[in-house]
């Protein structure tokens, strides 16, 4: 789509849009290319009006805090949906917490503990949004985004709202599939979480957060695990063990703190740096051990 042409879509909306975005920006690596069109929609109702105005076949990529996506240095030739504090509604009613895509998955775990419901403290050590969380079945410390769903709102590339239950879904290990072909986006979730006491969830929320800026080089700008854990191992078992950590390539560096984060100490990697970096891990690792790690992040664009 040309810049008249979303020009001409732009002022049917009220929304925002730019055009050449810088993309490390808006990835917590801060690092990538940038984006040929991105569009903050005012709300739930400007986002499924904008899907209706824009072709089928353009290129989009919804974006929530980008705490697990590279953009490579070519860029990426579509147009990016930024999420963040745009879908942000967080409510509780029926017994169900309603929280839209946009909302970062620590300030649900709050929200929930505030209101007297146990079960969501683990969101608090995710780094991304609600939308994301959905999509990849993020998780730690045990717990998993859809042990607590009790249905999703989704919305598709015509901007149709539809709820749809987990039974829709093939949910894996850090992997959501719609059955079936679709083109449909997690717009929302609905929690059902059992009654628990406040301050104890509360009390859980800091004793997460406090083990994870203890182990993960949260001061440095990183994408959280690059890679999943392995069936019976754990990727940064395997990365240390290879000898990799503190290895470097142009600014980007495996985390000498927890070797399954890569970080962008000095604000200078490239994307390509970086994408170089996770392929040599993942040889390295294939090399000495066999074991094919599979990353977490999302790569979309075009090389430099």
């Amino acid at each position: 789509m040309d810049m008249s042409e979303m020009n001409r879509v732009a002022q049917t909306l009220r929304g925002e849009l730019r055009f050449n975005e810088p993309m490390a920006r808006h990835v917590s690596w801060r690092a990538g290319g940038a984006a040929a069109r991105a569009y903050s929609p005012a709300d739930l109702d400007d986002l499924a009006a904008f899907l209706r105005a824009t072709r089928i076949d353009e290129p989009l990529l919804f974006v929530g805090l980008g705490s697990n996506l590279l953009v490579r240095d070519g860029g990426f030739d579509g147009t990016v949906v930024f999420l963040h504090a745009v879908l942000g509604r967080l409510i509780f009613a029926d017994g169900l917490v309603y929280a839209e895509a946009g909302v970062a998955s620590p300030k649900v775990a709050r929200f929930a503990a505030n209101h007297g419901l146990a079960g969501a403290e683990f969101l608090a050590g995710i780094p991304g949004t609600v939308g994301g969380a959905l999509a990849m079945n993020a998780g730690c410390h045990g717990g998993e985004t859809w042990g607590i769903v009790e249905r999703v709102l989704m919305l598709d590339r015509q901007g149709g709202l539809r709820e749809r239950t987990a039974a829709d879904f093939e949910i894996g290990y850090r992997h959501v599939g719609l059955c079936g072909a679709s083109d449909e986006m997690f717009a929302a979730a609905w929690f059902r979480l059992p009654a628990g006491e406040g301050e104890a969830a509360r009390g859980r929320i800091r004793e997460l957060l406090e083990k994870r800026i203890a182990s993960q080089p949260l001061q440095l700008p990183n994408a959280g695990s690059v890679f999943r854990n392995p069936p019976g191992d754990h990727a940064a078992r395997l990365i240390e063990a290879a000898g990799l950590k503190g290895l470097q390539i142009g600014g980007a560096r495996v985390s000498e703190q927890h070797a399954n984060f890569i970080v962008n100490p000095e604000r200078r990697a490239t994307a390509g740096d970086i994408e170089t970096l996770i392929e040599r891990v993942q040889a390295k690792v294939r090399e000495q051990f066999g074991v094919e790690l599979v990353r977490e992040v999302r790569i979309v664009g075009e090389k430099a």
